[in-house]
């Protein structure tokens, strides 16, 4: 049959027709799926759905099809023939069969789509219980849940539909925080599975150090600069002035501190396979800082970045002046940038991940597509699309749909 010929979706069979959903469940093996439809194709019938999963071992198979219709002239029940032979085929397998009467397809799913993954470590009942009453509050309904992975965490998806992604969000973030499991909630479509781009911040994201304190333990003066530094991330001082005085006072360090730093560095458990992985599936991936790109330059040859953005220390005859040169990479510079890095890619911010911690990553957060806080600070939590509060980085994977196997997979066929 050509393109031409396919018959429109409302006459699809199956649509108004009696219709028999076959359900089929026990200890799973190979052959089940094809032992099935192999009995039911004796009677002509015609698939509408199948559903399968297997769960320790347990398969549970459903398929949706048409009634068979009984031969011309026949007073005999072909439906009931049917029956009794499915039930006889899954007897002969210890299986158990369950066959229902009704009418048509699965009842129309309600309008807006949504993904909402949830990473529990570990995820308990209760939890699940109370987010699957949350969707329900909404006017959602879940359609299908399936895992993504294991560990480091549990991260499930459950594919939710009749309630708008921003109403399903705002009721789930609250519940998130109280239960203590992280919650992304995305629009469906085909835009999850478009090119990305993907912005991280470094210090406390990438890497899980404040590389200006890794100069400050150098320098003498490590207390002092974490203080400052820890208030510049709660958004209690400017930015700007913080990290003018915290490098003021690493004026007069030996130029070959760098090295030491770059040496001292500690990626954060996951940050390889997060970028491996995103690079793998075409995705381009940057990195904005308010630390140094005498650190950042470094870590873009070492993981393949396609972008990277940092303020530079400024050297003379050798020594650290204290200064910094160029444009200072703020608040506001970070969202910029995220920008701009999205018109080289040729990606919409609509497209746009960006992953943060810090009062200073706030705007890139709000202006990516899907933003992320990565163990961040409270104010940063509250007001990022999502949180991730485990300390694998790579957790963000299943936020975009990739499942563990499919990474593992990946680097078993590819090294």
């Amino acid at each position: 049959m050509s393109a031409s010929q396919i018959p429109p979706a409302t006459a699809v069979p199956g649509d108004d027709l009696p219709t028999l959903l076959v359900k089929i469940f026990g200890k799973d093996r190979p052959g089940i799926t094809a032992g099935l439809f192999d009995t039911l194709a004796a009677y002509a019938v015609d698939v509408v759905d199948i559903e399968q999963v297997v769960t320790r071992g347990r398969i549970v198979l459903c398929a949706l099809v048409t009634a068979p219709a009984p031969a011309a002239g026949s007073s005999g029940s072909f439906e009931g023939d049917l029956r009794a032979t499915v039930h006889s085929w899954a007897e002969s397998l210890n299986l158990q069969a369950e066959i229902i009467s009704g009418r048509g397809d699965n009842r129309p799913r309600g309008t807006g789509r949504s993904h909402v993954t949830v990473l529990g470590h570990p995820l308990t009942a209760e939890s699940t219980a109370a987010i699957a009453a949350a969707i329900t509050s909404t006017g959602g309904n879940i359609d299908r849940i399936f895992r993504l992975a294991k560990y480091p965490v549990t991260a499930v998806e459950f594919a939710v539909s009749g309630a708008a992604t921003d109403a399903l969000r705002s009721v789930l973030a609250p519940e998130a925080a109280m239960l203590g499991v992280d919650i992304a909630v995305v629009a469906a479509g085909l835009q999850r599975r478009a090119q990305r781009l993907v912005v991280m911040d470094v210090d406390s994201t990438l890497i899980q150090d404040e590389v200006i304190e890794l100069f400050a333990a150098h320098a003498g003066c490590e207390a002092e600069v974490a203080e400052v530094t820890a208030a510049a991330m709660r958004g209690e001082l400017d930015f700007e002035q913080s990290l003018h005085a915290r490098v003021a006072l690493l004026g007069g360090l030996d130029a070959s501190v760098v090295e030491s730093v770059r040496k001292e560095v500690r990626l954060t458990p996951g940050a390889r396979t997060l970028v491996r992985t995103l690079k793998r599936l075409g995705y381009q991936v940057g990195v904005v800082s308010g630390g140094f790109t005498q650190v950042t330059d470094a870590l873009q040859e070492e993981l393949g970045l396609d972008f990277a953005s940092a303020n530079t220390l400024e050297i003379v005859d050798g020594k650290l002046t204290g200064r910094v040169t160029g444009d200072i990479v703020d608040r506001a510079g970070k969202a910029r940038l995220l920008r701009s890095f999205a018109q080289q890619a040729g990606v919409p911010l609509a497209q746009t991940v960006a992953i943060g911690d810090g009062a200073n990553d706030l705007d890139m957060l709000n202006t990516a597509g899907l933003g992320v806080a990565f163990n961040a600070k409270p104010v940063v939590r509250e007001a990022a699309h999502t949180a991730v509060n485990v300390p694998f980085l790579d957790t963000v994977l299943y936020l975009l749909g990739i499942t563990r196997e499919e990474v593992e997979a990946a680097d078993t066929h590819l090294g």
